[in-house]
């Protein structure tokens, strides 16, 4: 939704609608997720090699496996996953804003929620880096565990909760998750399954969002750093709503984020009720612009969203790709916005292929 105005003989679109950066979590991630930006943006190589380098010689082996096409450590796990999330997240969004897209609004999913922190300047990108660092280390020190991905409302999953698998996101009205131990979670799939209801596996070896994480909360880390009131609006998947000073100052808030339930839909759910807004998924992969383009308010026409990336690896064209035709997409919602050129060796036929 764009309006035009007339300009010494020419027709410029101006921006109708503020932008709103959703920045994806655990299961978003993939080998090389965004490398093919590396090297090619000046913004987000930089950003990258100082959240690296925040990590001292961890950040350099970190950096080698999301380059590598065999990465000593899969990206699954979860001192792969979170961290390189988290950095990816916000360097990707450092870029686009860097680029001529500021975010009016930040909604982060599960890790990306420090992610939309640290770019709304409650953290230093590189306090968040270390802190993100320290706490898939302690995760990664528990028992295995997983999550499950159901078609189901949170009512149909309660035969199945107890102690030990529970709600850990509701995505949507059918769209929830679950988290438990490894064992567990093996059981109740069937089950689930069995019910009629449709049940997959997410790229989780970590019971993430549930009391199987609480052993490895605290607020040690946070001894130290500066948290400082949101410069940017800032809704919190956790609270289901915009984050307050008090939350968005309290070490137990941000500390506690692993045991909490993830609300990213009713969250979007209240975000989108108060407002038109342009969504641009800021992060690898298209999962929150899926679930955006299900809600009311997009599927109306109201409000809109654009995901950066491919939906699945496709390689480091691709990656450039796909970002210049976001861009594209942008401009044409009002946005002027001036990334660097495609590599000469990229040109595109008209059907968007790259040659």
């Amino acid at each position: 939704m764009t309006r035009t105005t007339k300009t010494r003989g020419t027709r410029e679109a101006r921006p109708t609608r503020r932008i709103g950066f959703l920045l994806p979590g655990q299961g978003a991630q993939h080998q090389r997720m965004a490398a093919g930006l590396y090297g090619w943006d000046d913004v987000f190589t930089t950003t990258m090699d100082t959240l690296f380098a925040a990590l001292g010689t961890d950040g350099g082996t970190l950096r080698a496996d999301w380059l590598s096409d065999d990465p000593a450590v899969p990206p699954d796990h979860v001192t792969r996953a979170q961290p390189l999330l988290y950095a990816v997240d916000y360097a990707i969004g450092a870029t686009l804003r860097a680029w001529g897209a500021p975010p009016a609004v930040l909604l982060g999913h599960s890790a990306g929620e420090l992610a939309a922190g640290a770019l709304a300047g409650v953290f230093d990108p590189a306090d968040a880096m270390r802190l993100m660092w320290d706490r898939a280390r302690r995760i990664a020190a528990l028992p295995p565990g997983g999550m499950l991905a159901v078609a189901a409302t949170v009512e149909e999953l309660t035969p199945w909760l107890h102690g030990d698998v529970v709600i850990a996101a509701v995505n949507g009205p059918r769209q929830t998750m679950l988290a438990g131990p490894a064992a567990p979670l093996a059981e109740a799939l069937p089950r689930i399954r069995e019910a009629g209801l449709t049940a997959v596996p997410v790229k989780a070896t970590t019971a993430f969002h549930s009391p199987a994480l609480r052993p490895a909360i605290s607020t040690e880390p946070y001894q130290g750093v500066t948290l400082r009131p949101p410069a940017v609006a800032l809704w919190s998947a956790f609270a289901a709503a915009p984050l307050t000073v008090d939350l968005a100052l309290s070490p137990r808030f941000w500390a506690g984020h692993p045991v909490e339930p993830v609300l990213f839909g009713p969250a979007l759910d209240a975000l989108l009720t108060g407002e038109d807004l342009l969504l641009i998924e800021t992060g690898p992969g298209q999962g929150l612009t899926s679930l955006a383009r299900r809600h009311p308010r997009v599927r109306a026409g109201h409000s809109a969203v654009v995901p950066l990336l491919p939906a699945r690896p496709l390689g480091p064209r691709h990656d450039r790709r796909h970002l210049l035709a976001a861009v594209d997409r942008l401009r044409d919602q009002g946005w002027k916005l001036n990334p660097p050129p495609a590599p000469h060796d990229e040109a595109t036929d008209p059907s968007g292929e790259t040659r």
